[in-house]
């Protein structure tokens, strides 16, 4: 490997590495595992000095993300992390806290390039993509900062932060290597879910490649007219052929599909699309998620009402649709992806 970033190794990387150095195998367990708990070379105590000046000076370095500031939600305790990279770009993500587990929304690109009408992320359009360490690094930092007297850090993950996950798919591919291996982080492959705006050929790629995340689509219309619209992306990827991925994926993984549906007001919100929508995905595996718009000042969309959500989902469920409303989490914190970002680089640039 190229890459002076330790957590993009696996471990079998790490001893092909050690070897160079001169060091026995089992001096990468000892490095992989001071990695995935989120030290530095100084904190690494069974470590030999001699291979860690010698990484050092030759320009290797345990973790690639820091966090740089953290917001709590008086509403629900929702954490949001602004991170640090060590090129002096800044992502984030969100830790949301449930009866069933924490669940932490991590980004797989510094910025994004799908640029969907209702999103804070692609305003800037793509900056990089994130190393897979670098994805895994923000579990690490996470786990670092909240595990305590025992407690268990991020038990769930969702690819659903800044970026399109499959736009960046190699280094997503071993991240999700990374995370599951169980002499690390060891986070179930089902507890994992990854959220795309339709990549369809990218979609058929992860199950043929053995990958089996909880597919979530960013639908957000039933129709292609209305999807054009608010998703470039919809200009490549009708509905239609996210239909027949879905199909391919779960005809590959067994994995039910999760849509997400954002309630854009007078846009996505009448009875009409949800009877479309009900009719589109009848006799999938499926769940459909309706999102409360999270309001981003630059896009001017604003959210339906609750009395045309609950209305909107009254009719999905009278044509046997399984679907439930999102409880919205962090908004007094700008939870919505890229949201702090923006305001971060904004206050820097003035």
């Amino acid at each position: 490997m190229n890459s002076k970033l330790l957590a993009d190794y696996s471990l079998e990387e790490l001893e092909a590495l050690v070897e160079k150095y001169g060091q026995p195998k089992f001096r990468a367990k000892q490095l992989f595992e001071w990695i995935c708990r989120g030290e530095e070379f100084d904190g690494m105590k069974n470590i030999p000095r001699s291979l860690a000046d010698a990484l050092d000076g030759d320009g290797y370095y345990p973790q690639g993300v820091k966090i740089v500031r953290t917001l709590t939600s008086k509403k629900d305790g929702t954490l949001k992390f602004l991170y640090g990279l060590a090129d002096g770009n800044v992502i984030e993500g969100v830790l949301m806290k449930y009866k069933y587990g924490n669940t932490l929304c991590v980004s797989t690109q510094v910025g994004c390039r799908m640029n969907c009408a209702f999103c804070a992320s692609g305003l800037d359009g793509l900056i990089r993509n994130l190393s897979a360490g670098e994805i895994v690094g923000q579990v690490i930092a996470v786990n670092r900062m909240t595990c305590a007297d025992g407690e268990r850090g991020v038990t769930n993950i969702v690819l659903m932060g800044s970026g399109e996950p499959l736009d960046n798919y190699d280094n997503v591919c071993k991240f999700l290597s990374l995370a599951s291996d169980s002499r690390g982080l060891n986070i179930s492959r089902r507890n994992v879910s990854l959220s795309t705006c339709g990549l369809c050929d990218k979609i058929k790629q992860l199950a043929d490649d053995g990958f089996s995340p909880t597919m979530t689509i960013s639908l957000h219309a039933p129709n292609d007219e209305m999807r054009r619209k608010i998703m470039p992306i919809a200009k490549k990827y009708s509905v239609a052929d996210i239909i027949d991925a879905v199909k391919y994926y779960f005809d590959k993984t067994g994995r039910r599909i999760i849509f997400e549906y954002s309630m854009i007001e007078g846009n996505n919100d009448g009875e009409d699309c949800a009877r479309q929508l009900a009719a589109l995905v009848k006799g999938l595996a499926c769940h459909i998620n309706l999102i409360p718009l999270n309001y981003v000042e630059e896009r001017g969309l604003g959210a339906s009402s609750k009395k045309n959500i609950y209305r909107f989902m009254a009719e999905l469920e009278k044509r046997g649709v399984s679907v439930t409303v999102r409880r919205s989490m962090g908004s007094d914190i700008e939870g919505a992806c890229g949201q702090l970002r923006r305001k971060v680089i904004g206050n820097e640039n003035n």
